[in-house]
């Protein structure tokens, strides 16, 4: 997935309109900073990441973590 769709469906599941915390995450992965997913994140693993990330002020350290979640593998899931 590449950064444009990933921000498509991060404005598409929180934003109201521009904000601090979206522009941070677009110039992060413009920069390089942030990177995409290393596998598929369902809706609501990326929605309980950006609720992480905009409880925090806008930092490098907030996109830090936010890359680090970005990065993480779920436990499989029985079922």
């Amino acid at each position: 997935m590449i950064p444009t769709t990933i921000m498509e469906r991060i404005r598409s599941l929180f934003a109201a309109g521009p904000s601090a915390h979206l522009a941070s995450i677009s110039h992060a992965f413009a920069d390089g900073t942030l990177a995409e997913p290393v596998r598929p994140m369902s809706d609501q693993e990326l929605a309980r990441a950006i609720r992480e990330f905009r409880s925090l002020p806008v930092s490098d350290w907030t996109i830090a973590k936010l890359s680090q979640r970005l990065r993480e593998a779920p436990m499989p899931r029985d079922g």
